[in-house]
């Protein structure tokens, strides 16, 4: 009688193994489901960090007589300043407890994307040179210089000011950010502080003349990039169709670092 009651209350073995079949199957179903889900809410934590810089780089532009935060105003020289740090020398990383917006923003330093971006942050300078900048990029084109006018050393520590912008809810401002690099034949995320847009602008009007720049917006958020307007809203974007080499030789899409529709300067210029 107890060996028959210890057949009844226990699992055979193919039980057992339908069990486990039934545990396998929910995993494979639920472990994406939980992943995307993660991902969704670092996308959440994401936009508010880049919200969080366009309406910081707003207060300062009233606080500046309509001047918006300088993008890198001694890029051509110097090469010690960014909108997002300072550095004593060529070697160090920026330090954005020094940034110029440091003071208008709640923790005093530009937080990072919690997507967890595998930069390459080491010596030699050329690894680490935008490392401080959270993963977020800033329209240098035509907010944070006026570049748009005339490429120069001058014209990069010029600012533009609030009223010369016509769209403000059309403009690109700051964007997930990166730059794809190569070493030894692999391709590798370099933190990258710009949003360059589709066309380099040539005495002051858009040109493909010198070809595209090589794109920086990474649409790390399955697929998708968290864009802040210059007017503070903060929106997804997908990417575009787009392949092409980068000036590093990598084939940016396939890192999902591009561009989004339209494929032209129209939504960073200042019409």
């Amino acid at each position: 009688m107890k060996r028959e009651s210890d057949r009844q209350n226990g699992l055979t073995l193919i039980e057992l193994l339908v069990v486990i079949a039934v545990i396998a199957v929910l995993l494979a179903v639920l472990t994406p489901a939980l992943a995307r889900a993660k991902s969704q809410a670092m996308s959440v934590v994401c936009k508010s960090n880049i919200r969080q810089l366009a309406l910081s780089n707003i207060t300062y532009a009233a606080s500046n007589k309509g001047a918006f935060v300088l993008a890198a105003q001694d890029i051509m020289s110097k090469n010690l300043h960014r909108w997002h740090g300072v550095r004593d020398n060529q070697n160090n990383p920026f330090d954005p407890t020094r940034g110029p917006l440091a003071s208008y923003l709640a923790d005093g330093a530009v937080r990072h994307c919690p997507q967890r971006v595998d930069f390459r942050k080491q010596d030699p300078w050329d690894y680490n040179f935008e490392q401080g900048s959270g993963g977020y990029g800033y329209n240098m084109t035509y907010i944070g210089s006026r570049v748009w006018e005339r490429y120069s050393d001058q014209k990069c520590g010029e600012p533009t000011r609030t009223t010369e912008v016509r769209s403000p809810a059309a403009t690109l401002m700051f964007a997930d950010a990166a730059m794809a690099k190569r070493d030894s034949g692999q391709p590798y995320y370099l933190e990258y502080s710009f949003a360059e847009p589709f066309y380099f602008v040539v005495n002051g009007c858009p040109s493909n003349a010198w070809g595209n720049p090589s794109p920086s917006i990474h649409f790390r958020h399955y697929g998708k990039a968290a864009i802040a307007w210059c007017d503070g809203h903060v929106e997804d974007r997908t990417m575009a169709a787009h392949d092409g080499v980068n000036a590093y030789g990598v084939r940016s899409a396939q890192m999902k670092i591009g561009w989004f529709a339209p494929l032209d300067n129209s939504l960073f210029d200042l019409q």
